[in-house]
């Protein structure tokens, strides 16, 4: 009686261990059921198993096939589940860009998810194209100069939408910024004048735009629109200004290089003078040896050398005195 006891105990357990895994399973499969979305029974519990949530999958299922897309199959959502992928976002942009007529197959659609990239929101911009402030921060412009020397400060919006097969290795927002504001300052840089920009800022635009900029990127550029243009500074005089500075500064250093050596000649003149001048009395000495210079030649010699001071120091005495009279 003890054992048929035990055994009818563990029939009752095993009993209502079944029907307890059959009411929390059993509207999951239902659901599944009555939605067309048919997914075995023991695949349900099977996920449980794998740590997966089948309410999930069964949802993602019942929203795949109300979109009418049969070809993808729970397997297919279990597979990105476990490789971490977002169901619900895949799922919402898979049906999404189905009834906008993007090509969007499973399989792109979850390498873009494990890329990192919001799949819905590639979606959504591919359907409604957003603007991109160029540059993106604000109070920030884009300094441009013309040929003729004038800075425009320039802001551009850049109107794009995703490029889905792109998406996946593609160059992001900020590529797209940064050779928007190339194009731009090649493109002013170009025009002989900054009134032809401020005339036609749209020829800027369309001149940009023909580059192909947004070849490689995640984004098909639409459009792109001067927002704000205002005139800064003269750059090209600013530029002659300095080059003048710096010319004049090299004539100055030449000059004074000029004057250094001008000087140092004179210097060494000087020197030669001083030196020649040492060498006459030794040439008097000898020309009194030889007998050329007598003693009556040198007398008047030193007598016109006395003259010749005196009347240097009544030249300077009266030119002293005429400085004072004025």
């Amino acid at each position: 009686m003890e054992v048929l006891s035990i055994l009818i105990g563990l029939i009752v357990l095993i009993i209502v261990a079944v029907l307890w895994v059959t009411a929390r399973y059993i509207s999951i499969w239902f659901q599944a059921f009555i939605s067309g979305a048919h997914i075995p029974f023991l695949n349900i519990i099977g996920m449980t198993l794998r740590k997966i949530p089948p309410k999930l999958i069964v949802g993602a299922m019942i929203n795949l096939r109300k979109a009418g897309l049969k070809t993808i199959t729970a397997a297919d959502l279990e597979t990105h589940y476990l490789a971490g992928g977002r169901i619900h976002e895949v799922v919402k942009a898979v049906v999404a860009a189905d009834k906008a007529n993007i090509q969007l197959d499973w399989r792109r659609a979850t390498a873009i998810d494990l890329a990192g990239r919001d799949v819905f929101e590639a979606v959504k911009t591919s359907v409604n194209p957003k603007v991109i402030d160029c540059p993106s921060e604000k109070g920030k412009f884009i300094s441009a100069v013309a040929s003729n020397g004038i800075e425009l400060l320039v802001r551009a919006r850049v109107t794009v939408r995703t490029n889905i097969v792109q998406l996946v290795g593609g160059a992001t927002e900020e590529t797209i910024i940064a050779r928007v504001g190339e194009g731009i300052v090649n493109a002013i840089g170009s025009a002989e004048s900054h009134y032809d920009v401020l005339k036609n800022p749209q020829g800027v635009s369309e001149l940009v735009l023909s580059k192909g900029l947004d070849a490689q990127t995640a984004f098909e550029i639409l459009s792109i629109d001067i927002a704000d243009i205002t005139v800064g500074s003269n750059v090209g005089a600013v530029l002659q200004s300095e080059q003048a500075m710096a010319d004049m500064k090299v004539a100055q250093a030449r000059a004074e290089g000029r004057k250094a050596m001008a000087i140092a000649q004179e210097q060494e003149y000087k020197a030669k003078i001083k030196e020649a001048e040492a060498q006459i009395p030794l040439a008097i000495a000898k020309a009194f040896e030889r007998g050329q210079l007598g003693i009556l030649d040198y007398t008047k010699l030193k007598n016109i050398e006395a003259d010749t001071k005196m009347r240097m120091a009544l030249a300077e005495e009266e030119f002293a005195t005429e400085g004072e009279e004025v």
